[in-house]
């Protein structure tokens, strides 16, 4: 029977397909010149998406529906907040480019994905977990490379595809796996089976992989990373912008729910320490490689591809704790990181579209050609570096201090590390914007004009970057109340 709870729990899946539906009747009647209005209509359907779930979809008590396939709880509403918010952002961000913004085809594919993301956040069942992760990738293969006249968007499109099919196909296994040994595919009966005893421990470690390198595709740990600087550069920068903030925070929303309720191993401490120090490895060998692999780049969005992998090793190490503490600090880490790391890719898309430029010496003077660009590119790069006050700084204290409490002091110490190298290119960027000088010192002749929707877009993220850091409390209730709700 469809009653209130299970119509509550996927209202806003329902509400995006409303409004996929409506792009769909509307975008075919516009002329040309006003198909790029296709933004506006995404970005404020998806904020009223978000106000009548906030007023109509709000879960009470964690409660599975659908037969287990949807898990209704503060977790999963909290995910798709989070990545409505920054798909609106990102369709804004969108409408200037100049071959994506006025073809309605590419704001559809983004609420394709942006439907599979949210039923990956809330997902309770292999099977349901499985088919929105294809929901949400699918699209995105396309958004890689729709632009067909470019070589670069087509490679990287393909390259996505390829080695997204291979991930997927390599998890997929691992998913038959359990079920064949466990006979169920629900994330929240698998723990019960693994703590019977009922697994050796060569044959988990085994399946583990088998679900690490699916999972660590999508959030681009090493060495399942070797995609990501290709892609993010040959892509659409508003599609690279949303595939390394909200596609991320995805990856990680599926990882906290399948680790920290199946692999639950609080009787088999040999279990447990199995993936959490395997995990642990790989987010100190992650965030060190893509640290040193970021300092050579002289493009900004291929250093913005290695800086992601190095967040992402960073945001691993709350995963690795293990703790309710480790399970917030994720959450707030991610919430933190898509604000930063979409206004950072929205700067470079401001600038490229005004000089069809990315390579970081072009970016010599832009302080002085536009004072407020500079002044948010100080903002993003100052808190990607973890720099109070703002949010990447009180980010990676809460998620390092998960880490000590969980006695990976080493780990906590590598990242300790690598935030200095990462300060250091994210500071030598700066240099460039406020201490370099355009070849001819002529910058007042150079202005950095914004459009309405990239000032609206930057300037929203550029506040909440600071907010995030200044009046983090709230921001962290609430990823603690979401980190509660796993269980």
């Amino acid at each position: 029977m469809f009653t209130p709870q299970i119509f509550a729990s996927i209202l806003p899946e329902i509400l995006i397909l409303i409004l996929g539906m409506v792009l769909l009747i509307v975008e075919p009647f516009w002329k040309e010149e006003q198909r790029r209005n296709v933004g506006w209509l995404t970005a404020g359907g998806l904020a009223l998406a978000m106000l009548v779930s906030l007023l109509f979809g709000r879960p009470g008590e964690p409660v599975s529906v659908l037969g287990g396939m949807i898990r209704f709880d503060w977790f999963g509403f909290f995910f798709k907040l989070l990545f409505m918010a920054s798909a609106a952002l990102s369709a804004l961000l969108m409408m200037d480019h100049e071959k994506a913004g006025r073809r309605g085809e590419a704001y559809l594919l983004l609420l394709a994905s942006l439907l599979g993301m949210n039923l990956m956040a809330a997902s309770a069942d292999l099977i349901m977990l499985y088919l929105s992760i294809e929901t949400a990738s699918i699209p995105l293969y396309l958004l890689a490379g729709f632009i067909v006249s470019d070589e670069r968007s087509t490679e990287a499109g393909f390259k996505y595809l390829l080695y997204g099919i291979m991930a997927s196909t390599i998890m997929l296994y691992g998913f038959s796996l359990i079920f064949g040994f466990t006979g169920t595919t629900d994330i929240y009966k698998l723990s019960a089976f693994f703590a019977a005893g009922k697994i050796s421990l060569p044959f988990f470690f085994g399946l583990f992989a088998l679900l690490i390198v699916g999972l660590g595709f999508k959030i681009s740990i090493v060495p399942f990373h070797f995609w990501t600087p290709d892609v993010y550069q040959g892509a659409p920068t508003p599609v690279a912008g949303f595939l390394s903030t909200v596609s991320k925070a995805a990856g990680f929303a599926v990882i906290l729910r399948l680790f920290f309720v199946a692999f639950d191993f609080a009787d088999s401490p040999t279990l447990l320490h199995s993936w959490t120090w395997t995990l642990a490895i790989l987010a100190a060998i992650t965030m060190t490689a893509g640290n040193l692999l970021a300092l050579p780049q002289t493009n900004l969005k291929r250093l913005l591809a290695y800086s992601s992998i190095g967040h992402a090793g960073y945001t691993l190490i709350g995963v690795v704790a293990f703790t309710s503490l480790g399970a917030a600090s994720v959450v707030f880490y991610l919430v933190a990181y898509i604000a930063t790391n979409l206004l950072a890719f929205g700067l470079v898309m401001a600038f490229s579209k005004a000089t069809g430029l990315e390579e970081l010496e072009d970016y010599s003077g832009m302080s002085r050609r536009s004072p407020l660009l500079g002044l948010m590119m100080l903002t993003a790069f100052l808190s990607l570096a973890g720099m109070p006050p703002f949010g990447g700084f009180v980010a990676k204290v809460i998620i390092f201090a998960a880490g000590i409490q969980a006695n990976y002091t080493w780990l906590v110490v590598v990242g300790i590390l690598n935030s200095v190298i990462g300060a250091y290119y994210y500071l030598n960027v700066l240099k460039f914007v406020y201490l370099r000088r355009m070849p001819n010192e002529d910058e007042e002749q150079h202005p950095l004009p914004l459009s309405k929707p990239y000032q609206i877009a930057l300037i929203v993220l550029t506040i909440f970057v600071i907010l995030i850091g200044t009046l983090f409390a709230p921001w962290f209730n609430w990823s603690d109340l979401a980190a509660v709700n796993l269980y």
